[in-house]
């Protein structure tokens, strides 16, 4: 019989997952599944609703070749609770199949996601990084907040939720410099780089409200019937995904909109599409499995060296 599983919890994998390593790792790994040729297996997201309580489940399995890994998340989501999100990762020996760790996701799928944005907004900057506003203030808001500000020189931080006690609670929770803002309008005015992380089932952000030449990273809305962003901005934008398949079975903001995809980000990453940075961008992200597991390989490779140091 093979031995149990290893398992990490959220306060170890907050410790073993650092920021410097999980980029470049995420980046290669985006690359290679918009390449084609990147030896990536990846499903879209298979989901089951669970309409009475006002959720669902998702299964988010995938293997890279490259990187020898195979991981399954299992994702909980349920709107108008304290917690919203759960996820589990499950690794797997890619070879036998057994499962060698079972990993809380939570902080995997904030960190990465937000991850994911920064590489975004690296490709599409503005020429303009000054002015950074974030529309939500849940943990995928804190988790942007904190990538944000450690990589890009931003000035100023505005940010938005629907009550302003959640506002202020944020600001507190991130102790960095914040305008708390009455209105998403007023948040959104001047910004250089907008992100939405709501649970909006209706948009939240209006073209008319976008600066020219602003980058925007819509991250909420993963569902087919739910919008944070309105046609204006989604048809009047450049869209680039994380990856068309997803997009155009899962989110509402371009199946609603009917709005045209110009690039999946990796093709940007890769050479395939251009980084049009003197026009709006809207990158839609959707999450990938791809990103969980180069994630989660990072944790355990880090868990591994450490234990093997121990007499």
């Amino acid at each position: 019989m093979s031995a149990a599983p290893l398992y990490l919890s959220a306060a170890k994998v907050a410790r073993l997952l650092e920021l410097p390593g999980l980029l470049p790792l995420l980046e290669a790994a985006l690359g290679r599944f918009s390449s084609g040729d990147g030896g990536v297996e990846q499903p879209v997201r298979s989901t089951v609703a669970l309409r009475r309580y006002r959720g669902f489940l998702g299964v988010m399995p995938a293997y890279s070749a490259q990187d020898d890994v195979l991981v399954t998340k299992i994702l909980r989501f349920y709107q108008g609770t304290d917690s919203v999100h759960l996820s589990t990762v499950l690794l797997f020996d890619p070879s036998n199949g057994v499962l060698k760790a079972v990993m809380d996701g939570v902080v995997i799928t904030d960190k990465r996601t937000a991850a994911v944005s920064a590489i975004a907004t690296k490709y599409l900057r503005p020429q303009s990084l000054d002015v950074l506003c974030i529309l939500g203030t849940g943990a995928q808001a804190v988790s942007h907040y904190q990538i944000f500000t450690q990589i890009f020189p931003f000035k100023q931080v505005k940010v938005w939720s629907q009550t302003r006690e959640r506002a202020e609670r944020f600001a507190q929770r991130v102790a960095g410099p914040v305008q708390v803002c009455g209105s998403a309008q007023e948040a959104v005015s001047g910004a250089d780089v907008v992100i939405t992380v709501t649970m909006a089932t209706e948009p939240v952000l209006f073209g008319q409200w976008v600066k020219p030449g602003a980058h925007v990273n819509a991250v909420g809305a993963c569902r087919p019937d739910w919008r944070e962003l309105d046609d204006a901005l989604m048809r009047n934008a450049v869209l680039y995904v994380d990856s068309r398949e997803a997009a155009a079975c899962e989110s509402g903001d371009v199946i609603l909109s009917g709005a045209e995809i110009f690039a999946e980000l990796g093709e940007v990453i890769v050479g395939k599409k251009p980084a049009l940075c003197d026009k709006t961008t809207v990158f839609k992200s959707l999450g990938m499995a791809i990103e969980d597991a180069v994630t989660a390989k990072l944790v355990y490779d880090r868990w591994e060296a450490e234990n093997s140091q121990k007499p």
